[in-house]
C-alpha cells in the first residue's frame, strides 16, 4: 500500500508540474530533429553544379592529353609492326624500349590525373560544405531545431519527410550565393 501511495504522489506531482490545472504551463514541445541529404545539396546547388562543371572541364583537358599520349603510342607500335622486320636488332630494341617508356609514362600520367581529379573534387566539396554549414546552422536555429543530421553519415534508418530540410537548405544556400555574387 505504501508503494502505491508513493506512485500516486509521483503522478500527482507530475500533473501539477506538467500542467493540467488552471494557470499551468503547456507541456514543452519535443526536441525537433531534422536532416539533410548533402549529396543532393552538392548535386543540385548552384555552387555544386558550378564545381562539377569545372571538374568536367579539367577532366576533358586531361583526357585530351591522354588521347595524345595514346596516339603517340599507337604510332610507335604501328611503326614497329611495319618497319620492325627491316630494322637492325639494336634499332628495334631501342624503339621497343622507347615505346615501353612512353607506355609507363602514360600509365603514370593517368594515375596522376586520377589522383588530381579526386583531390580537386574533395576540395570543391569541402569548400561547399564550409559555405553551407553556416546556412544549415542559421536555418536550424530559425526553425527551432535542436539537431540537424546528415542523413547518410548519421545512419538514419527512418525519417519523416517533414524532418527533411534539404530543399530548404538548397534554397537558402543558392539565395546566399546569389547575394554574394551581386556584391
Amino acid at each position: 500500500m505504501k508503494g502505491r501511495s508513493l506512485g500516486l504522489a509521483v503522478i500527482a506531482g507530475a500533473v501539477l508540474v506538467g500542467g493540467s490545472g488552471a494557470g499551468a504551463q503547456a507541456p514543452a514541445a519535443a526536441p525537433r530533429i531534422g536532416y539533410i541529404d548533402l549529396a543532393r545539396v552538392l548535386a543540385r546547388s548552384s555552387a555544386g553544379v558550378a564545381a562539377r562543371e569545372q571538374l568536367e572541364r579539367e577532366k576533358a583537358a586531361m583526357q585530351k592529353e591522354m588521347d595524345t599520349k595514346r596516339q603517340e603510342l599507337d604510332k610507335l607500335r604501328e611503326e614497329l609492326e611495319k618497319k620492325g622486320p627491316l630494322m637492325t636488332a639494336d634499332t628495334r630494341r631501342d624503339r621497343e624500349e622507347a615505346m615501353e617508356r612512353k607506355r609507363r609514362d602514360a600509365t603514370r600520367l593517368a594515375d596522376d590525373f586520377q589522383r588530381e581529379l579526386g583531390r580537386k573534387e574533395q576540395q570543391l566539396a569541402q569548400r561547399v560544405m564550409q559555405d553551407i554549414s553556416g546556412v544549415i546552422e542559421r536555418v536550424g536555429k530559425q526553425r527551432g531545431y535542436y539537431l540537424v543530421l546528415e542523413r547518410a553519415r548519421a545512419g538514419v534508418l527512418y525519417s519523416s519527410p517533414e524532418a527533411d530540410l534539404t530543399d530548404d537548405i538548397l534554397k537558402a544556400y543558392d539565395q546566399e550565393n546569389a547575394t554574394k555574387g551581386k556584391k
